[in-house]
């Protein structure tokens, strides 16, 4: 699924996407895909798998689109 940070707290190394289906799903840091230091800014395009877990729903194999 497609999606665009909604906002991500780099200290704290969670935040939210808003899901192309206007959901918004949980990111952890651990979740995200990409080489280096793991951060999310707001605005960013990811993919993402979106999954439901007891405490909501979660995005997980998050990768930037770098445009």
């Amino acid at each position: 699924m497609r999606g665009t940070v909604k906002e991500f707290g780099t200290q704290r190394g969670w935040g939210f996407i808003t899901g192309d289906d206007g959901k918004d799903y949980f990111v952890h840091h651990t979740d995200i895909r990409m080489k280096g230091f793991r951060t999310l800014y707001k605005g960013d395009s990811v993919d993402f798998e979106p999954t439901e877990t007891d405490r909501g729903v979660k995005a997980g194999n998050v990768i930037p689109i770098m445009e």
